[in-house]
C-alpha cells in the first residue's frame, strides 16, 4: 500500500566522514484511473488496511458492474418482449413476481455465504472460507431441485393464481415453465458470486456475467422472433435465452472455484458435507431467506393489486419496475461492497473501520440514486418509450417510474444499512425491519390507496415510496446502536 505522506530525508553516519544519504521518495498514492484499472483486473489488496476510500472503490466498481450486467437480463428481455404486446409483457411481470421467491432464497443464502466467507478471509483463514463456500453450494443445489421440479409441472396454475387472464396463461405457460423451473441457475449464479464477493474477488463475478449476458443478448431476439436458423418461440424464447446464458455462467463459476483465484480455491478434499459449518450457515441463512422472502413477496402482493386494473396497468408496472431494477441493482453493488468490508474488517477485529465504510458507502449511494431519481422524474416518458410504443401503456409506465423515483434517496441509505447488518452476520435485524416496512406498512397502504381511496395503480406506487423511507429511517437508528459489531458467525 502506498504511503500517504513523504518521509523526511535521514542522515546516516557510515564513516568518520559524515555522509548524508536521502532515502528514496515514497511512491505517490495511486491515481483514480489506476485504481479503476486495478479493480477491473482484480485487486490483490488487503481490504482491512490502507485507505478506506480506495478499498471501497476497488470493491465497488466490479460489484456495481456485476449488478449492471445482472440487471441487463431483465431489461433486454422486456425490451424485446415489449414488441409482442401487453399480454406478453404481463406474462413476464407475473412470472417475475413468482421468481421473487427464488430470488429471496438465493439472496438469503448468498448474504450468509458472503458474511461467512468474508469473516474467514478477514481472519486470514482461506481454508475455512473454501469450506463455507462448498456448504453453500450444497445447500443451493438441493434447494434448486426442490423448487424447480414442481414449477415445471404447475407453471400454468401458478399464473392463474396470480390473476392472469386466459390469454396470458395460454401465451405465457412456456415462459413460466422455463423461467421458474430453471430458477436453480439464478440461485447458483447468486451463490457462487457471493463466494467470490466475500473473498474480495469481485472482478471474477463481474467477468463471468459478461459471458452470460453476451449469450443472452444474442439469443434473445433470435429465439423470440425466429432469426436465422432459430425457431420462433415468442415470449418463451426470452426465458430460454436467459436460462442458457445463466447456465453457462454457472458452469464458468464452478470452473473458476476449482481452478482457484488469488483469494479462494476449492480443493477436491473439501468437496464433502461439513455438518458443523453447514448448520451454522443454514442458521444464518434461514433468517436471511425470510428477510428477502418478506421483501420479495411484498412485490407479489403489489402485482396482485395492480393486476386488478388490467393488462395495460400490469404491463406499465412491469416496464417501469424493470427500468428501476436496472438502476437499483448497480446501487446494490455498492451495498455489497459495504457488506464485504464489514465482514472482513470485523474478522480483522476492526469494527470502527467497518462502520466508517458503511457511512461512506451510504453517502456515495445516496448521491448516485438521487441523481438517477431526478433524471427519471424529468424524463420518465421518453425513457418508457424506449421499451414500448403502446399508447395505453406509456402513461401508466411513466407514472410508475416517476412516483417510485421519489423514494430513491431513502432507498439508497436503507439498502446499504441493511446489507451492513447482513455482512456482519446479523440477519435478524433486517428481517424485522422488512416485516415492519413491507407487510405492516406497504401492502395495507397499497390496498387502501389503490381501491378505497380510488388512486388505482398509482396508490400502490405511492406505498412503495413511503415504505422505503420508513425502512431507511429505522435502519439508520438501529445501525447507530452498534449491536451488529458484536455478532458472531
Amino acid at each position: 500500500m502506498a504511503l500517504r505522506s513523504r518521509r523526511n530525508a535521514r542522515v546516516f553516519m557510515s564513516s568518520p566522514e559524515s555522509t548524508v544519504v536521502a532515502s528514496p521518495p515514497a511512491a505517490s498514492p495511486p491515481s483514480f484511473w489506476s485504481s479503476v484499472r486495478e479493480s477491473l483486473r482484480g485487486s490483490h489488496q488487503d481490504f482491512t488496511t490502507g485507505n478506506l476510500n480506495r478499498a471501497i472503490l476497488l470493491l465497488a466498481i466490479p460489484m456495481v458492474l456485476e449488478m449492471v450486467l445482472e440487471s441487463l437480463f431483465a431489461v433486454v428481455d422486456v425490451f424485446w418482449v415489449g414488441r409482442l404486446g401487453a399480454d406478453a409483457v404481463a406474462t413476464v411481470g407475473l412470472t417475475e413476481s413468482l421468481l421473487s421467491l427464488v430470488f429471496a432464497i438465493g439472496l438469503g443464502l448468498s448474504l450468509s455465504t458472503t458474511a461467512m466467507v468474508a469473516r474467514r478471509i478477514g481472519e486470514k483463514d482461506p481454508e475455512g472460507a473454501a469450506v463455507a463456500g462448498v456448504q453453500a453450494i450444497i445447500l443451493g443445489l438441493a434447494t434448486s431441485l426442490l423448487i424447480g421440479l414442481p414449477c415445471v409441472f404447475y407453471a400454468p396454475e401458478l399464473l392463474k393464481l396470480m390473476g392472469a387472464s386466459p390469454q396470458v396463461v395460454a401465451a405465457g405457460s412456456g415462459y413460466a415453465r422455463i423461467a421458474l423451473g430453471g430458477g436453480g441457475a439464478i440461485m447458483m449464479l447468486f451463490l457462487n458470486n457471493a463466494i467470490f464477493r466475500g473473498a474480495g474477488d469481485a472482478a471474477i463475478a463481474m467477468r463471468l456475467l459478461w459471458v452470460s449476458n453476451i449469450i443472452n443478448l444474442i439469443l434473445d431476439p433470435c429465439l423470440i422472433f425466429g432469426l436465422g436458423p432459430f425457431p420462433k418461440l415468442g415470449v418463451t424464447g426470452a426465458a430460454l435465452a436467459t436460462f442458457t446464458g445463466r447456465s453457462i455462467g454457472v458452469a464458468y463459476q464452478f470452473y473458476r472455484l476449482l481452478d482457484g483465484s488469488e483469494r479462494i480455491r476449492i480443493l477436491r478434499r473439501q468437496l464433502h458435507v461439513n455438518f458443523t459449518v453447514l448448520f451454522r450457515l443454514l442458521r444464518v441463512s434461514l433468517t436471511g431467506i425470510l428477510q428477502f422472502a418478506i421483501a420479495h413477496t411484498s412485490w407479489i402482493g403489489l402485482v396482485r393489486i395492480v393486476s386488478i386494473f388490467g393488462s395495460d396497468a400490469l404491463a406499465g408496472y412491469t416496464i417501469a419496475i424493470r427500468i428501476v431494477i436496472f438502476i437499483i441493482l448497480p446501487s446494490w453493488g455498492l451495498s455489497n461492497a459495504a457488506a464485504t468490508l464489514v465482514g472482513q474488517n470485523l474478522g480483522a477485529k476492526q469494527p470502527e473501520r467497518a462502520e466508517a465504510a458503511v457511512w461512506r458507502t451510504g453517502l456515495y449511494n445516496m448521491i448516485f440514486l438521487g441523481l438517477v431519481g431526478v433524471a427519471f422524474v424529468l424524463f420518465a416518458t421518453p425513457i418508457v418509450k424506449l421499451f414500448t410504443s403502446d399508447p395505453e401503456v406509456i402513461p401508466l409506465a411513466a407514472a410508475c417510474l416517476r412516483i417510485v423515483s421519489y423514494g430513491n434517496i431513502g432507498y439508497a441509505y436503507g439498502m446499504v444499512m441493511l446489507q451492513a447488518f447482513n455482512g456482519a452476520g446479523d440477519t435478524v435485524t433486517p428481517t424485522i425491519v422488512n416485516l415492519f416496512g413491507f407487510w405492516l406498512c406497504e401492502i395495507p397502504m397499497a390496498y387502501l390507496l389503490a381501491i378505497p381511496a380510488g388512486l388505482e395503480a398509482r396508490g400502490a406506487y405511492y406505498s412503495i415510496v413511503v415504505a422505503e423511507a420508513l425502512i431507511a429511517g429505522v435502519s439508520i437508528i438501529l445501525f447507530k446502536r452498534g449491536y451488529w459489531k458484536r455478532q458472531k458467525i
